[in-house]
Formats: C-alpha cells, structure tokens, sequence
C-alpha cells in the first residue's frame, strides 16, 4: 500500500513508520519538524527511515492549506494515517492557538485532502484524554466524553466528530484510535517517562503531580503500532446495528468507528516509577506537586471492542516496556 503518515518525525509516527516499512508498504512521511520539543531527536527518527527506499519525506505544516491540498493533488494514498498533531495536556494552558492551528485546521486540511482524492481509509489519533472528567471505569468507546478538561482534549473531541462528518457526508472511511498514556523507546521528552529517567539520572528531584495519587494505563509503543497497523488493514464500514433512536457514539450508519488503544491495566504512578528506579539501579528525589490543571487523575482502557472487532490486545508489562525504554534511553543519550 501506499500510506501517508502525518507527524512522521514524531514518537509513533516514526516507529509505525518503520513497521509499515519493513512489511513493504511504501511511506510518504509529513512532518513541519516544529521545535515544540528537541529537533536533533525528531532527525534521528527520521533517518532510520530514510534508510529505506520506499521512504518519501514531506518536510510541510498541515495547518499550509494550499501546501496539503497539493500534496493530495500530486499523489495517490491507499490509506492515511493523521498522527500529526500539537500534542500535550499542559502546554494547552499556556499556547492555546497552536492546538487550534494544528488540532482543528490541520485536521481540516488533511481529511479534506483525504476526502478530495477518494483515499480508502482515513485513520487519525484521537485521546484517552477525551474522557476528561468521566470518572466511570474503565473508559469505553460508547462512554460519554462531553466534558472535556483541558483544550487538546476538546480538541481530539472535535476530530472525532469531524471525522464522522466526513464519513456521513462524502463515505469516507474514518477510525478515530484513543490512545493511552504512550511510552517506549525514541518517546517524547516532555512526557513522564522520559522526564523522569533524566532527572532520576542527573540526580534532580523529578515533579509527581497530585503527590503520586495517578493512575495510568501504560501502554507500550509496539502494542499502539500493532493496534494502528491493524487497524488500517481494515477500512471502517457502516454498523447495521446502529440506531438512530439508541446511537452509539463508536459507530454509525457511516462508515466510521472509535476504538480505544490501552493496555487495559490500571497502574499507579508510583508503581511507574519504582521499576524505572530498578531499571535505572538509582532511586528517585520526589517533589510532590498538586494536581495540575488538565490533568486527569485516572485512566484505563476497555480495550474488549478492539479484541473483539480488530483481534489485538495490547499486552506489554511495564516492568518489560520499561527495561526496553531505559536500554534504548542509555544507549542513546551514552549515560
């Protein structure tokens, strides 16, 4: 196939990007490569992919209509997979306009390339955080998610029904993937993880908001590939059982469907950080915080609609996914 994954450069862009490769597909890779977090990291993703021939870099914003629009123009896509995307919960309160950029006209401009140049699937990343203030548990794909807490929650809301517009009005195939708290080799720096494995080793006090009373479902960065891989391999269809008197919120009359991708375990944050103490040999200096706005206190995947539908169930130990991010973590950064 021919795909075109968005956010290319980035944690899941690149590593899916690499399975898709090593299986043959060929990969136009879209990445604007923004200095939101460390760029030399973002170009070391990139070059293991341009070790590969059926590779196709596209250094462009998505949020540049007249760019994307002939970007869809130029080439044809068997499938899309929209990763791109400006992405963290706490830097929404600080720049709200580049979640409106990226999040609500970029997503604009790729479906609509999407839709203009009849590709078979349009796969996008949606969020756990759409969830927001919904304390029922575990989090399920027909579970309300009208009360969003923070704006790139409300903006992955507005993707999900975006995307099911364009699958209402024009047949578009759409899958929105509600991905949770992702973690693994090449991640992004200003997530937990990765934060906490470089104050743990330089020997700073790392922040723990909510003095350490999380609760995550931590999922692995093969498991979130396997589940997209499998995901675009299966076009979304209308659900003959839907109705409009009883509507389900992951399906419709459309061809459109929501699934959420966990690893359907509830950790506790400072169970996260006790084995990346015992994988880094070194204790941690804890700086108990209050919660952060945005934040949410618990989350947890009912991943049994992706068992039963795609046939995949992530399923990678935080105590193994964590000792393969710390070895790749030292073997990069030399420490």
């Amino acid at each position: 196939m021919n795909i075109l994954v968005t956010g290319a450069a980035g944690f899941i862009g690149s590593t899916l990007s690499l399975r898709l490769l090593e299986r043959g597909d060929r990969v136009v890779g879209l990445d604007n490569l923004n200095d939101y977090y460390d760029v030399s990291l973002k170009e070391a993703r990139l070059a293991r992919l341009q070790a590969h021939s059926g590779f196709e870099f596209q250094k462009t914003d998505i949020a540049d209509r007249e760019a994307m629009a002939r970007l869809f123009a130029k080439q044809r896509f068997d499938a899309v997979m929209h990763l791109a995307a400006q992405v963290g919960v706490r830097y929404s309160l600080e720049n709200p306009s580049a979640y409106v950029d990226a999040n609500l006209t970029g997503f604009g401009n790729v479906i609509e390339g999407a839709r203009r140049s009849e590709v078979g699937h349009f796969v996008f990343a949606s969020s756990s955080s759409v969830y927001g203030a919904n304390a029922k548990l575990p989090f399920a794909e027909d579970d309300s998610v009208d009360h969003p807490v923070s704006l790139y929650a409300a903006t992955k809301k507005a993707n999900e029904l975006m995307a099911h517009s364009y699958a209402h009005l024009y047949r578009v195939p759409c899958t929105g993937l509600r991905f949770f708290t992702v973690y693994g080799p090449w991640g992004r720096p200003d997530m937990a993880p990765f934060k906490f494995a470089r104050g743990i080793l330089a020997g700073e006090s790392i922040p723990v908001f909510n003095r350490g009373e999380m609760v995550r479902d931590f999922t692995y960065v093969d498991d979130i590939v396997e589940g997209v891989i499998r995901v675009i391999d299966r076009p979304a269809q209308a659900d003959s059982a839907w109705s409009a008197l009883a509507p389900k919120p992951s399906s419709s009359n459309a061809p459109y469907r929501i699934y959420n991708i966990g690893n359907n375990q509830s950790v506790k944050l400072m169970r996260f950080i006790e084995v990346l103490e015992q994988c880094l040999d070194k204790k941690a200096k804890l700086d108990l915080l209050p919660l952060q706005a945005g934040d949410m206190r618990e989350t947890v995947a009912d991943v049994s609609r992706l068992e039963a539908e795609v046939g995949f169930k992530p399923g990678t130990s935080i105590e193994a996914g964590v000792k393969r991010f710390v070895d790749w973590y030292r073997s990069y950064y030399r420490v």
